[in-house]
């Protein structure tokens, strides 16, 4: 009997296990499946806090719509019943003192149609004229490895960059865009640009693909994200899982893999997946030949902040869901959701609640992270004051603080990725590096990276039984 051990128990690991345990039934495969975590419960990043009255999520609070493999595995695990989606509205950028509208035809702030680019109060007349050379100016060097900041700087302007796109878009992958690839971000627009000649073309020729229907691009569950990761502890019944075992060292032997454990025996296993963040693959590795590459993969950190407020939802902006701060702003946070009207299953008795965003790109952060809760309150709600003009103490909070636990897709990143799993296949057969660290930011990506990495260990498998 073969065995397969899954480290870590977020939702790439479980999502892993998942699709190895379709397999294995469909094949009926002799195979021993096993996931060990080292806290006591699942989920990795994912937790749904229910407090006060409010859902409050530690990590991501939704997860992208359009990516094919998410609305089946939702229906597989029958939690349709379950699935809420976002209500839409307008999202803002503060810029200086006040909140200006980021237009509604665009994606990560990048205009998908001309009058979306016009229509722009983020950006001057000059930088408007500038933006329009994407329609005639041709790709002569760049690739998919060269920076998304200079590509998207070179076709549309500094002007709409700075001032429109880069607020988004390096808010969604923590990182300057200059130090950010086209491969980890958003390498379609290369392709579009090939393609149209023009990125705003490209965008507007293949609108249908960003936006779903109704526009309700996100989906949640009534009681938080964490109803995928229980559901899926309770259906992984072929599987075996440990809690609360650290993993602290994987030997390879001859033709299988010890794993150690710091309050557990060691386990015996012919394949290994680890969903860890990199540093930690790297000390359980601990292989010279993979330190290079492993040290050229980089993490951020950030702190988020739930502010509870027991006052009418007519103290926002009209149909607006949230806003991202510029450079030229004069509030410390980073971004600021309007949880209880873009998630309305968030809040029971209709109060309010925001959350807030500092992240390690901030020239506070490291100010920030040292103050005590009740200072960071105090924090926030001056930038809450200064955004929305709400001066009345919250009536709940909940801090998050993830240090060091934010992978950044650096310009190395996907060089370092494919020369780690060149070595692998050499040096760790059978050891697959799996999950946000290497493939992919946001559920959706983990969810599709679980399914492949699953059917590669399903390949192997299925090649020596046939």
């Amino acid at each position: 009997m073969k065995t397969i051990v899954v480290v870590g128990g977020g939702i790439t690991g479980l999502s892993t296990m998942y699709y190895l345990q379709k397999i294995k039934r469909a094949n009926n495969l002799d195979v021993k499946l096993l996931l060990v975590e080292e806290k006591e419960a699942l989920g990795g990043k994912i937790h749904s806090i229910e407090k006060d009255g409010f859902i409050m999520e530690t990590g991501a609070d939704s997860i992208v719509a359009r990516n094919k493999n998410v609305l089946p595995f939702v229906k597989e695990l029958q939690l349709e019943d379950e699935l809420v989606y976002n209500a839409t509205g307008i999202s803002y950028i503060h810029t200086k003192d006040k909140l200006l509208e980021i237009p509604k035809d665009s994606i990560f702030g990048i205009p998908m149609s001309l009058d979306s680019l016009f229509s722009s109060e983020l950006v001057s007349a000059k930088g408007k004229l500038e933006a329009l050379k994407d329609l005639f100016k041709r790709n002569k060097s760049f690739t998919k490895e060269t920076s998304i900041g200079e590509f998207l700087e070179c076709f549309l302007g500094k002007e709409l960059v700075e001032k429109q796109i880069a607020p988004v878009l390096a808010g969604v992958y923590s990182g300057s865009l200059e130090t950010l690839s086209m491969a980890s971000t958003l390498p379609y627009l290369l392709d579009y640009k090939e393609e149209y000649g023009s990125i705003i073309q490209g965008l507007a020729k293949n609108k249908s693909t960003f936006q779903s229907a109704a526009n309700k691009k996100f989906i949640s569950f009534k009681n938080g994200l964490s109803s995928i990761i229980n559901r899926l502890e309770e259906v992984l019944t072929d599987a075996t899982i440990i809690k609360g075992i650290q993993t602290t060292k994987i030997n390879k032997n001859n033709q299988t893999y010890t794993l150690s454990f710091s309050n557990h025996a060691d386990i015996e296993a012919d394949s290994v997946i680890l969903t860890t963040p990199h540093d930690v693959s790297q000390r359980l590795l601990a292989s010279d030949e993979l330190n290079l590459d492993f040290n050229k993969l980089q993490n951020s950190s950030n702190i988020t902040m739930y502010l509870a407020y027991d006052v009418p939802d007519e103290a926002l902006p009209k149909d607006g869901t949230g806003f991202i701060v510029a450079e030229d702003s004069e509030l410390i946070c980073n971004a600021c959701t309007w949880t209880s009207r873009k998630w309305e299953h968030t809040s029971t008795n209709n109060q309010l609640l925001l959350r807030i965003f500092y992240k390690k790109s901030n020239p506070a952060y490291e100010y920030l992270n040292g103050l005590t809760e009740n200072e960071l309150v105090n924090t926030a709600m001056k930038d809450i004051e200064k955004s929305l003009g709400i001066n009345v103490k919250p009536t709940s909070y909940e801090i998050t603080k993830w240090n060091n636990l934010m992978p950044v897709y650096s310009l190395q990143h996907k060089e370092a990725i494919d020369s780690l799993t060149t070595k692998l296949a050499t040096l760790y057969p059978d050891v697959l590096l799996a999950g946000c660290s290497y493939y992919g930011v946001g559920i959706a990506a983990c969810i599709a990276n679980g399914e492949e990495t699953a059917g590669k260990i399903a390949k192997v498998l299925m090649k020596e039984i046939y």
